[in-house]
């Protein structure tokens, strides 16, 4: 087993913080420009046109994609002997330190009193063991425009997958231009009230194109992106068929009595970045 030290993870995730707020995944900057030659509406095409010219500009110049430099989440993903007690108040000094070195916007905030934090900490961090040896940290700067987009129902297992469509496709039409987009759409389907919110956020990790494996749920994927864009909400709100890059969903198991259903939305500027250590 590789030793990790404190400083390894605080500097790695400094960087990969900083990273993360100026250059978008390479998946998401192909979707934009696949997005591009597919539009046909003229003001959505200068949008895009405008969204992707925004990314070059940002990772040129080493800026924030958008001012909005979000609340960190972050899914600790780990194999047996591999964490340390000292790894999240590693993940939260090099957060700290990514907003003071890298200018980045302080937006974390008591729920109550508004004070902020100055530091866009606490991360709001989940733990995940895995079979893969190593130990994984993924970083998400979670604009709020997005999540405030975000629901969840408790549906009835009688209402199945077309209501599960129903409540998706309500979401995003309610959404409207809100979450800025052209959006990915994070579904989490099962498990309970707090796991089904769960998955809708860690669908989002999986960018704009990774299918989920399983046929029955991609074929549900791809109709709900298709039903999503003829809403015609287009890239910021201005119209087109690009409302979304991608629809994601990650299911779990439930109770015979329940169908939970999450959807969390992000934005154009998909935030994500990866970091590895084995």
């Amino acid at each position: 087993m590789r030793e990790i030290s404190f400083k390894t993870v605080k500097e790695a995730v400094k960087e990969a913080y900083i990273r993360a707020c100026i250059e978008l995944p390479q998946d998401i900057v192909e979707a934009l420009d696949l997005a591009l030659e597919r539009e046909e509406n003229t003001l959505a095409k200068k949008t895009l046109e405008i969204l992707i010219e925004n990314q070059k500009i940002a990772q040129r110049e080493k800026l924030p994609l958008c001012q909005d430099t979000g609340i960190p989440v972050v899914f600790l993903r780990y194999s047996e002997g591999y964490y340390r007690d000292w790894i999240e108040e590693a993940v939260h000094r090099g957060i700290e330190e990514a907003v003071r070195e890298g200018y980045l916007r302080a937006s974390v905030a008591h729920p109550l009193k508004r004070t902020n934090t100055g530091t866009n900490t606490p991360a709001i961090i989940h733990h995940r063991p895995q079979k893969e040896t190593g130990l994984e940290i993924w970083l998400m700067p979670k604009g709020c425009g997005s999540e405030n987009m975000s629901r969840l129902a408790m549906l009835s297992p009688a209402q199945g997958i077309e209501g599960i469509k129903a409540f998706v496709i309500e979401t995003v039409k309610k959404a409207g231009p809100n979450p800025c987009p052209p959006i990915i759409v994070g579904v989490g389907i099962g498990g309970d009230f707090e796991k089904c919110a769960l998955l809708a956020k860690e669908a989002l990790f999986r960018g704009a194109n990774a299918p989920h494996p399983e046929e029955e749920v991609k074929k549900l994927e791809i109709e709900l992106l298709e039903e999503i864009n003829r809403l015609g909400i287009g890239p910021l709100g201005f119209g087109g068929k690009t409302t979304a890059l991608a629809v994601n969903i990650e299911i779990f198991p439930c109770h015979i009595a329940s169908l939970p259903v999450a959807v969390n939305l992000q934005c154009h500027s998909a935030r994500t970045v990866k970091i590895k250590f084995s």
